[in-house]
């Protein structure tokens, strides 16, 4: 009997050798899970309406318009693009056209503020229609210039993204504040969406 004893406390030792490490791992497992960082109760925002996205889409695109950043106003313009300017001249039909057009009259800049305002949106399910005026101080080759003017865009939405299909710009008045260096220049072509303003 003594010999039972010896192996029932022996049995009972190694059980409980065996089950305690691994409880004692699944403990240790359970203490070092890293803790949930997430709030179960913090409200998911809907996404902003259609119309504050065609105004910040606008925003952005004049922020690049205005310091040059021809690859980054791209994202915001249809491929097939039509782009009617404020000077007498024909459309410009598609991105790689309007694109050049922007940096031959970008290199005639110098400095340059836009001020955006009276901006109205219109969406209409897929589609949408911001109009808004501006004005746009800059020196254009050499001389000051004080240019005021209304824009109107034609926007689908692709893919989640706000794209312009049609951008019309009409110059309403220009003040020109000193001789122009070279009168014999060009005049200048400017393409839908002077740089950013407020709204």
């Amino acid at each position: 009997m003594k010999y039972f004893w010896h192996i029932a406390i022996s049995l009972t030792l190694a059980l409980a050798l065996g089950v305690l490490p691994a409880a004692a791992q699944k403990q240790k497992k359970q203490k070092s899970a890293p803790a949930d960082t997430t709030d179960a109760a913090a409200p998911i925002l809907p996404p902003a309406p259609d119309s504050q996205q065609v105004d910040e889409a606008i925003s952005q695109m004049l922020g690049y318009w205005q310091t040059g950043m021809v690859d980054q106003m791209h994202k915001f313009y249809s491929p097939d693009v039509m782009v009617v300017s404020g000077a007498w001249g024909p459309p410009i039909s598609g991105w790689v056209a309007y694109a050049a057009a922007y940096q031959a009259q970008r290199a005639r800049i110098q400095g340059g503020q836009l001020d955006r305002t009276n901006t109205l949106i219109k969406v209409d399910g897929a589609s949408a229609f911001a109009t808004y005026q501006w004005e746009y101080f800059a020196t254009i080759d050499g001389a000051q210039h004080d240019i005021r003017g209304h824009t109107t865009l034609v926007l689908e939405k692709q893919d989640g993204a706000w794209l312009i299909e049609l951008d019309h710009t009409s110059i309403v008045s220009d003040d020109l504040q000193q001789s122009p260096v070279n009168a014999n220049a060009p005049a200048l072509v400017l393409p839908a969406n002077p740089a950013p303003g407020s709204q």
